[in-house]
């Protein structure tokens, strides 16, 4: 006789611990603490991200219905995630009904498997790629190139990081930590047949990169790339890119794979009227992106004629399981909200330890990869990487709550954390809060404080195990007097009563 568990669902599984590039080797206040002393680092950051926000402001301040189409974008996504599964299984319908092949990947190391399969049936050792934060985010190049694959970036920023052996630090703009004498000495070192007399003038780099890459263009038979947006009602694909290597990699080669993450697809058509307005305002500063390519599985004759689209969960489900966390799937990757955040502008990207840094990597790596994977988990930290000055939250184009995802995140972090000190300090405030007798010893204890203060008023250095609070602030001293030893004064009793008498002055004048 079977039985029936009538539970609750168990939680989706996240990305696979130590899979892929979900988390950093550590935590990131050490992380952060390192990235601070670049100052190189800090100037390039500084100047690219301001330059952003200023393109940014112009381009949105020219739109009367720029908050209306933030809410038509937040309300599509919305939409989207409440019907996930049903538009997933439409794409997959349209797409195999023009002649390409769906595959599902339940995580990155099934995914990599999967590409991998694909480009050696086509007997080619060498891919290019489109940007693709997807592919990124499950070690795609690393995988290709441990089983005798080369991957060739051809985005710039792109092909700089790999030809530094480096890491992206920004979502939109992954080479943004390289100023041009930096890109300069890699192009020199790494390039072949680079002329050895290139100078730091842009326009020449990027003339040296793409004499580079025009050769992969034209010879090398299989692309991958990523996908900005699927639409389920028609099996279209899209990529929006500024330089053209997108468009080369996805009309040239025989055959062409696209990894993307479920999240991306959208219902209609139609709603790439309101995305293609948002997403390059919102990242680049741009009313319309240089290159928006879109295509619906495989035409005879014209471009790749075996086409596969591998959609990724890797995390998301989980991540959609969380009835507060799911929000962060609406993100677009735009990049806004790196751009406006002062903890990103200083720190850098990479003190993430993700593929996607910044505040919404801070809420989305923690729910694709989990927190709690090992013991001092580097993503635990995430969620506290931010002030929560909500410029995030005013800058998103989908209007992400990332100041209150954050916020979910720490309650969530604590709760699974188990017996903590913290944890121990603030049981034992609550039982001295809760008994008037020991709140008042207790602060007439925290009075003695006052001998720890130096001429300012301020406590510079605190006793263990309060010494990381006073590391990176300054504490007021206690004051002579609390407020409830006060009220109970003579004096305190007088000012009550002068302010009543006050009160009921005032009642009268006004009748």
């Amino acid at each position: 006789m079977s039985s029936t568990f009538l539970g609750m669902p168990a939680t989706p599984p996240r990305s696979p611990y130590g899979t892929g590039n979900l988390r950093g080797d550590r935590k990131f206040p050490a992380a952060a603490h390192d990235e601070l002393r670049n100052e190189q680092l800090r100037r390039n950051l500084g100047k690219a991200t301001r330059t952003i926000r200023a393109k940014r402001l112009n381009v949105t301040g020219e739109l009367p219905d720029w908050e209306q189409l933030r809410d038509a974008g937040s309300a599509i996504k919305t939409d989207t995630m409440n019907r996930l599964p049903e538009l997933l299984e439409q794409l997959e319908r349209k797409v195999t009904e023009r002649g390409g092949t769906v595959h599902w990947a339940r995580d990155g190391v099934e995914a990599n498997e999967i590409v991998a399969r694909l480009v050696r049936a086509t007997g080619s050792k060498e891919v290019i790629k489109v940007k693709s934060m997807a592919t990124q985010e499950i070690g795609l190049n690393e995988h290709l190139e441990s089983i005798g694959i080369i991957p060739y970036e051809t985005d710039l920023a792109e092909l700089i990081v790999q030809l530094a052996h480096d890491k992206p630090s920004h979502i939109l703009v992954p080479a943004i930590h390289r100023n041009r004498d930096e890109i300069r000495q890699i192009f020199l070192k790494e390039i072949p047949g680079v002329d050895p007399r290139l100078d730091n003038v842009p326009a020449h780099l990027a003339a040296a990169a793409r004499a580079y890459l025009r050769e992969k263009f034209m010879t090398t038979k299989v692309a991958v790339s990523g996908a900005n947006f699927g639409i389920a009602e028609t099996g279209t694909l899209s990529v929006v890119e500024s330089e053209g290597n997108g468009r080369m990699c996805l009309t040239l080669p025989d055959t062409l794979i696209t990894v993307m993450g479920i999240e991306k697809v959208l219902p209609r058509y139609q709603d790439l009227e309101v995305f293609l307005q948002l997403l390059p305002r919102s990242s680049t500063g741009e009313r319309m992106n240089p290159y928006t390519s879109m295509w619906t599985g495989v035409t005879p004759g014209d471009g790749p004629q075996d086409f596969h689209l591998v959609l990724l969960d890797n995390g998301r489900t989980a991540a959609l399981a969380d009835r507060i966390g799911r929000e962060a799937l609406n993100c677009i990757r735009c990049s806004a909200c790196l751009n406006v955040c002062p903890v990103y502008e200083r720190a850098g990207g990479h003190a993430y330890g993700s593929t996607y840094p910044g505040p919404i990597g801070a809420v989305l790596t923690p729910q694709l990869a989990g927190m709690h994977a090992a013991k001092d988990d580097p993503n635990s930290s995430l969620p506290y990487a931010s002030t929560l000055c909500g410029a995030c939250f005013d800058a998103c184009p989908v209007k992400i709550d990332i100041p209150s995802l954050l916020v979910e995140l720490r309650h969530q972090h604590t709760e699974q954390s188990g017996t903590t000190a913290e944890k121990l300090a603030m049981k034992a405030a609550a039982g001295v809060m809760r008994r008037p007798t020991l709140f008042t010893a207790a602060q007439k204890a925290a009075g003695l404080g006052r001998v720890l203060a130096g001429r300012d008023g301020k406590i510079s250095h605190l006793p263990p195990p309060f010494n990381g609070w006073s590391d990176s602030r300054d504490t007021a001293a206690p004051p002579k007097q609390s407020f409830r030893a006060w009220l109970a004064s003579d004096e305190g009793a007088a000012t009550m009563r002068a302010a009543a008498e006050d009160g009921r002055n005032q009642q009268q004048e006004e009748k």
